[in-house]
């Protein structure tokens, strides 16, 4: 599912809510908003949090749950009622759908009965997966080895995506030990992954927008741990409770992995909507390719999600060319950016983003079409992507514009 339910559960029976909770977080696509032990205060809880599915466990008081379901059902009228019960009891599930509930699931409930549930819900309730959940798409970017540009990437085209008043964009940074996002925006952040990993359970979506740093570019950025040490804390369920998360809070997740490819990177990749593979046409970075691409589809499905990027095209010493190097790999490249040496130094020296800095540059201008690429965007978005570098020139100094147009034409 390309978006996240948002939940409200309520149940009185402590060892089955938590059974659910446990239940709810094997699922990327769904993120616990709010729960309630008791039915009288549900109703309050649902005004304010406005989730898009709400569980009702009826065996606390079969009688007090379904006048709860019809109370919840004029109150909230955009939101779909799903109830759930230890007995399949004929009757039960009449009177559970005759006053509003959507769908009726027998405890304990397992991951693959909810997530049909979600998707049929999704499917009667026209505007549920277009309107009220959260449409994200999560992109993972990586290399073929280190030093090909995975990060530059990364953060430039958060910073693109961030420019459209309808995309809120995060950017997290999962090289743990040397991961350096925050030096390319200049930015010192107060909270890092490990801070977020380790209260994930206590975070909602406003608090966990107070702890991400926002960039003046609206990128929010979630740099890797402040000590090298402190990598140890996250481990694959917590990052796997942190992607989703932000998930349910950001229209565009930009996962920036390490060139180690461990278990944090695979949760990743897996997590991930579209995988973003970068390589220079060199000799040890393709191998790389075809040694990841084969490694990669051992996993069920993963490696549909690739598109390999060439990086530095045009360098000019002695690079291996496109139809060589796309039948070593044995794939087309889905995209290919320009060698700009000097934009890129420069906008990594000063922690200002290519669009920012440089939006007349090639380099730049390929980073906006990439944009413009990703699912999602549609052809009135993409209109005005196209004419997104020309409005910054608008408010470019002519002596800085000179200085991008010489330095475009140097590379």
């Amino acid at each position: 599912m390309s978006g996240v339910f948002r939940l409200a559960i309520v149940d009185p029976q402590d060892s089955s809510r938590e059974s659910l909770k446990t239940t709810l977080g094997d699922l990327a696509c769904v993120w616990l908003e709010s729960e309630c032990a008791r039915y009288e205060l549900f109703a309050e809880i649902v005004i304010q949090t406005r989730p898009d599915v709400i569980i009702v466990a009826l065996d606390a008081d079969p009688d007090r749950a379904l006048r709860l379901v019809e109370e919840i059902g004029h109150l909230v009228s955009d939101a779909s009622i799903l109830v759930t019960s230890g007995t399949a009891d004929g009757g039960l599930i009449l009177r559970a759908l005759r006053v509003g509930a959507k769908e009726f699931l027998t405890l304990p409930i397992d991951v693959p009965d909810l997530t049909t549930a979600l998707t049929r819900i999704s499917d009667l309730d026209g505007g549920l997966r277009g309107e009220k959940t959260q449409r994200n798409l999560t992109l993972a970017v990586t290399g073929s080895s280190g030093g090909v540009g995975a990060t530059s990437l990364a953060v430039n085209l958060g910073c693109v995506l961030a420019r459209e008043q309808a995309n809120e964009v995060a950017l997290v940074d999962l090289d743990l030990a040397l991961g350096d996002t925050d030096v390319f925006l200049d930015s010192m952040p107060d909270y890092t992954l490990a801070d977020v990993a380790l209260n994930v359970s206590r975070l909602d979506l406003p608090l966990l927008k107070q702890s991400l740093t926002r960039h003046e570019s609206g990128v929010y950025l979630l740099p890797r741990p402040l000590a090298i040490q402190d990598a140890g804390i996250i481990d694959s369920d917590g990052l796997r409770r942190v992607i989703g998360l932000m998930k349910a809070a950001f229209s565009h997740v930009i996962l920036d992995l390490s060139k180690g490819y461990n278990a944090l990177d695979l949760v990743a990749l897996d997590a991930a909507d579209e995988v973003f593979l970068l390589t220079q046409l060199d000799l040890p970075g393709l191998r790389n390719v075809v040694r990841l691409m084969g490694c990669l589809g051992e996993v069920e499905g993963l490696v549909d999600k690739v598109k390999i990027i060439a990086n530095r095209v045009g360098r000019g010493d002695g690079q291996i060319g496109f139809k060589n190097a796309e039948e070593n790999i044995g794939k087309e490249f889905f995209w290919k950016l320009p060698n700009d040496y000097r934009s890129m130094i420069e906008m990594r020296n000063n922690g200002v983003p290519l669009i920012e800095r440089s939006p007349r540059a090639s380099l730049t201008q390929e980073i906006v079409g990439l944009a413009m690429s990703l699912p999602g965007q549609s052809s009135a978005k993409r209109s005005k992507r196209s004419s997104l570098a020309s409005r910054w020139l608008s408010f470019w100094p002519s002596t800085e514009r000179v200085a991008s147009e010489e330095s475009a034409s140097l590379n």
